[in-house]
């Protein structure tokens, strides 16, 4: 008996230290020291295996990390031996591990990404607006305060006087929600977290006077959206806030309480539910009950996640929101070839092809890169027009074998040279000094504001173009192009980008946040780490992330440093594509 006990011991001793996990966790403070406080992060999570997100500010820090419920229990104890993390609200939750690659890659948890960024929670709209103090934040509720005041509020025939306020995006309140019979829910119905100021502005008679009890999933962005509501002067001090979110709130009410169906969580989870596992979302198309995320459908034309349940879910349809609809944004047609709509030639229903600018890799040209891409042309004829140019900065001519190439050779150009970059030199071929290094492009950091002057003379004298499509070094620069796309309207007019097997240009983009470059994307790249000899996946990866999820769209293959024209890609190249037509 005794061995059996100590066998049985020892099982759940593994048991318990294997047992996966995800912490939230966010606080508001002034941090004097930021390279101090990346480094430890660096340290604590790569030490203890921990995969996510970890935003870093000078006004502190919002981290979502997934792990070992032991390596979490220790990045923790570590944590708060900080003085800087005193009073902070960790929230750890044992999960199963994740299962679902795309899920898991979407919501970050792949890999590990330390992130110095302006604000946690992208609160402000384009133009940015003066950033609310937080120390106005509406006063903490905890969950048993706020079910207090709505159980309190049910006792009577309608209280006018209180609103529940949902400071999440439509997606999330689509499934899960705070019902009270006797009090009214405002959902915004938002895309986007940015989206919020201005229907606080549009809807703030609809809060004057009243006591607002604000909530979101774990309560940071109720901090950022009170503190703008109270700024609102005379009429709005009382704003409250569910201290911990929905997910404190479910964890002291697990039957779910005032709360109604599931909350949405950024992880690979997707949502959690109560007890009750009662479902509120529908299907966008047929109405029935449906609540799951895990399909990933997309609204093809904002890019917005919609519900389409099993029965109604079919391998290349297209989606339309109910936000898009509501806008008045026609439907795309649900259509898989150009060639079943009536041709040009025929005078009926005229459909002009998208004129597409093509930007090639580091030392290479138009020509060259117009012959790689022979095979995208050819699919893409009834779609899209490819047009080529050469990038502005010629390079000098390279070889590493023991005597140069004997015959003439077309020049090779760059779109981002670095600082040690020699124009070509009279006599064409130099021997190279060193290896070629497969991370260069890690050097290649000036030359951005010529070629920036080029593409704008291009536009004016090639255009105009409907987007943009860049191959590794171009899509760099592509990229950098859209992070600036609000300043170059007039100039470089375009309507979305595609990004083949890109990295991030840092000097030109080091100030942008993850999710915040809003222009339509469609990302191509390998999905396996090292088959790609020149950007790896992961680099590809993080440039995606820094644009907006409800705009981006990621296609991964098998491949390496190529744009793929094999069935399911080219299918799905085309699907994205469709939608600017």
């Amino acid at each position: 008996m005794g061995t059996s006990s100590c066998g049985d011991g020892e099982k759940q001793r593994i048991e318990d230290e294997e047992q996966y996990g995800v912490l939230l966790y966010y606080k508001y403070t002034s941090v004097p020291d930021l390279d101090e406080l990346v480094s430890f992060y660096e340290s604590s999570c790569n030490s203890l295996g921990l995969l996510g997100r970890v935003r870093l500010s000078p006004k502190g820090v919002n981290v979502t990390v997934g792990g070992k419920l032991t390596a979490l229990e220790k990045h923790i104890s570590a944590a708060k031996s900080n003085c800087l993390f005193e009073g902070t609200d960790f929230k750890l939750a044992p999960c199963h591990q994740p299962l679902n690659d795309k899920v898991a890659q979407e919501c970050g948890f792949t890999s590990l990404s330390i992130r110095v960024v302006e604000e946690l929670v992208t609160f402000s709209p384009c133009p940015p607006l003066n950033t609310p103090e937080i120390s106005n934040a509406g006063k903490h509720l905890s969950a048993a305060e706020f079910h207090s005041v709505l159980q309190s509020a049910n006792g009577k025939s309608e209280d006018k006087e209180l609103v529940l306020l949902d400071a999440r995006n439509l997606y999330e309140t689509r499934i899960g929600k705070f019902e009270s019979e006797n009090v009214e829910t405002l959902d915004p119905e938002i895309r986007q977290y940015s989206d919020l100021p201005t229907w606080i502005d549009q809807n703030a008679e609809k809060l004057k006077g009243k006591n607002v009890l604000m909530y979101c999933t774990g309560g940071i962005r109720c901090e950022m959206a009170s503190a703008y509501i109270r700024s609102k002067g005379d009429g709005f001090e009382n704003t409250f806030q569910l201290y911990g979110g929905i997910q404190r709130y479910l964890e002291q009410f697990p039957c779910g309480g005032f709360f109604k169906g599931k909350n949405f969580v950024f992880d690979h989870r997707i949502s959690v539910g109560s007890s009750k596992e009662d479902i509120i979302g529908s299907c966008l198309l047929c109405n029935n009950t449906f609540d799951d995320y895990s399909p990933r459908c997309r609204c093809r034309l904002c890019r917005m996640l919609v519900l389409v349940c099993n029965h109604c879910r079919v391998k290349g349809d297209i989606y339309v929101c109910e936000l898009c609809r509501k806008n008045g944004k026609t439907e795309v047609p649900l259509i898989l070839d150009p060639s079943t709509q009536p041709s040009e030639s025929n005078g009926d229903n005229t459909r002009r092809k998208l004129r597409i600018l093509c930007l090639h890799g580091f030392r290479q040209n138009a020509s060259g890169f117009k012959g790689r891409t022979g095979s995208l042309a050819k699919k893409l004829k009834n779609t899209a027009e490819l047009v080529f140019i050469d990038a502005p900065h010629e390079l000098q001519l390279i070889y590493q074998t023991a005597t140069p190439p004997s015959g003439a050779c077309s020049k090779k150009f760059a779109w981002l040279v670095s600082p040690d970059f020699d124009k070509p030199s009279e006599t064409g071929w130099t021997v190279a000094q060193c290896q070629l290094d497969p991370l260069q492009y890690q050097t290649q950091t000036e030359g951005f504001d010529k070629s920036l002057t080029y593409l704008k003379t291009a536009f004016a004298e090639k255009g105009p173009f409907d987007g943009i499509l860049g191959f590794s070094q171009g899509a760099a620069m592509a990229a950098a192009v859209c992070g600036r796309q609000e300043q170059l309207v007039g100039e470089i007019d375009f309507r979305f980008c595609v990004l083949c097997s890109g990295f991030t240009p840092w000097p030109f983009l080091e100030k942008k946040e993850k999710g915040t470059i809003k222009c339509p994307s469609l990302h191509i790249f390998g999905s396996q780490p090292g088959k790609d000899r020149q950007i790896v996946t992961q680099a590809s990866s993080d440039l995606a992330g820094l644009f907006d999820d409800g705009c981006a769209t990621i296609i991964e293959h098998d491949f390496g440093h190529i744009i793929p024209t094999k069935s399911p890609y080219i299918d799905e190249i085309k699907a994205f594509l469709y939608q600017f037509i």
